[in-house]
């Protein structure tokens, strides 16, 4: 029942005291999980320190020393538990604790089927697929890890990646990694080392240990920031037998810490080697090229137009200037025959011309107005005429017409005859 209380009617703090033990008492007898953290005996009692296993927060706890030595197997600090209890308050000092009289650890198969129940359920949300995973470089120049303080993890992979690669840095973020606190310092600094730019990738690294150590590393909200998380992250805890689930949502998961080193750097001195035989497997090439070209020339030399290539030429020089004097004959040649044809076709024009009829002693007789006297009939006594000669003209007067008997034959006549000069 709420107490009633006013500004007026207050209640005094043994009251309120009172309350808060019956309150809590009426919870009775109830079972809780959680985890020992410290657990000490004195004088027939068992004192011990319960933590919750995922929130930040403890409780006292007692039982008669008889009820912690029936647990089989024996329970240490660390241990997850079972426990039927009874709450009680204190209201003197005003402090809460737990009654204990059964304590039974939280055995290795429930401890699995816990995990895989974990597992199936980020994997059904897609937080372990291949496609969600990012590429590592392939040389980092500045390394996040984070693992315990002066743990061998660290040693393991700061002096393998140094010895590998000696000119790599490290931002080393220390937490626990195993115990209560250890999921949430884990995803505090994995977000830091997100964060920074000058990290190239991370590394959570620890030695190995027991179901119960590793627990840290199966947590849920651990598995869903490392999802997250925009820079590679490498999962190096150190264990075969058993596979946390940071292992599954990592970018890649080393066996060790050691391995995390090898697989995060290149070995300066492998890679020196491969640059070798690189080089060398290209100096092989470009010789065999330099050859397969070198022995084609020998090759070509060695046909005859290569191997003496001025013979070739003066053969070749030799056949064209007799081809050349071949076509000036023939061209001689034939221009003879076309000037002869030209001279027989000028004599056969010339036979042909009234000015060779001329020549023979013939003339052509004009009349007045430049007509040709083809006939005696054509003119008359008077008349003046034009004679034409192979070398000028005269001009003349008719005085006599004298036309042919038509009984008497055609004679040849003078040219001289009834033609008088003026």
């Amino acid at each position: 029942m709420a107490l009633q209380t006013s500004a007026d009617a207050p209640v005094p703090l043994r009251t309120v005291s009172s309350a808060l033990g019956q309150w809590i008492g009426r919870l009775g007898w109830i079972w809780i999980e959680a985890q020992i953290a410290e657990l000490n005996r004195r004088q027939g009692r068992v004192y011990l320190t319960l933590r919750d296993t995922e929130a930040d927060l403890s409780l006292q706890a007692s039982c008669p020393a008889a009820v912690l030595d029936v647990v089989d197997p024996p329970v240490i600090e660390g241990a997850k538990v079972i426990v039927h209890a009874r709450p009680s308050y204190y209201d003197r000092r005003g402090s809460l604790s737990l009654y204990l009289d059964q304590i039974r650890p939280v055995g290795l198969g429930e401890l699995l089927a816990r995990l895989e129940q974990r597992r199936r359920l980020l994997a059904a949300e897609g937080l372990f697929a291949t496609e969600r995973k990012h590429p590592l470089p392939f040389l980092p120049q500045c390394i996040g890890l984070v693992t315990g303080r002066e743990s061998a993890a660290e040693r393991d992979v700061v002096d393998n990646a140094r010895r590998r690669w000696p000119g790599v840095r490290f931002r080393v973020d220390y937490t626990r990694v195993q115990g209560t606190s250890a999921a949430r310092e884990l995803i505090e600094a994995v977000r830091r080392l997100d964060a920074d730019a000058d990290v190239d990738v991370i590394v959570v690294a620890r030695g190995g240990g027991s179901l119960e150590d590793l627990l840290p590393f199966s947590d849920e909200g651990l598995v869903r920031v490392v999802s997250a998380v925009r820079t590679p992250l490498v999962s190096a805890i150190g264990h075969e037998q058993d596979t946390p689930l940071l292992d599954l949502v990592a970018d890649l998961r080393a066996s060790t810490p050691t391995d995390a080193a090898k697989r995060v750097v290149p070995d300066v001195a492998e890679e020196i080697a491969s640059v070798q035989v690189a080089r060398e497997r290209l100096r092989r090439a470009v010789r065999g090229h330099v050859e397969r070209e070198r022995h084609q020339l020998s090759t070509l030399r060695s046909r005859p137009s290569l191997a003496a290539p001025y013979g070739l030429v003066q053969e070749r020089s030799g056949a064209t200037l007799e081809l050349r004097a071949r076509a000036r004959r023939i061209l001689v040649h034939r221009l003879d025959r076309i000037d002869d044809d030209v001279m027989h076709s000028v004599a056969r024009i010339r036979a042909l011309s009234p000015l060779a009829t001329l020549q023979r002693g013939y003339a052509v007789v004009t009349t007045a107005d430049g007509h040709v006297l083809a006939s005696v009939h054509g003119a008359d006594v008077g008349d003046q005429l034009a004679v034409r000669l192979p070398d000028g003209r005269l001009h003349t007067q008719v005085t006599q017409v004298l036309p042919h008997d038509a009984s008497a034959p055609p004679t040849t006549p003078d040219p001289q005859e009834a033609i008088r000069d003026d």
